[in-house]
């Protein structure tokens, strides 16, 4: 586990990397990570960090992501939202920083939902 010191480095470098943006702005995307205890407990954060870091290496200034208390199914923790304007809500469940950084490049930026990561696919 990383120190608080190396962890308000971490937030404040990448912090510095990305320009500052509303979460109201028109067009914007918006990426939700379940940090409650279940999500934290599950590895909510290095997802969050992962998501973070890849939205911010690849200069994404429409993504906009945010912590968000319990979603409600601690059983798919870690759980991710991406509310996208204009289409229906994409929950993707029992992320890793690894999946995370397949749902940037495949949903965020390419557009194309990762479909066996979703919430649909877990409880089939």
């Amino acid at each position: 586990m990383k120190s608080v010191e190396e962890l308000l480095a971490i937030k404040n470098k990448v912090k510095g990397q990305m320009s500052v943006r509303s979460e109201n702005e028109e067009g914007n995307v918006r990426v939700l990570v379940g940090m409650a205890t279940c999500g934290i407990a599950a590895g909510a954060r290095p997802v969050l960090n992962a998501l973070v870091e890849e939205v911010a290496k690849r200069g994404l200034n429409n993504i906009y992501i945010a912590q968000t208390g319990c979603i409600g199914v601690c059983q798919y923790e870690p759980i991710v939202e991406v509310l996208e304007p204009g289409k229906e809500k994409v929950t993707y469940c029992k992320m890793t920083p690894e999946k995370a950084v397949r749902v940037v490049t495949d949903h965020l930026v390419n557009g194309q939902p990762v479909a066996e990561y979703t919430i649909g696919a877990a409880t089939k």
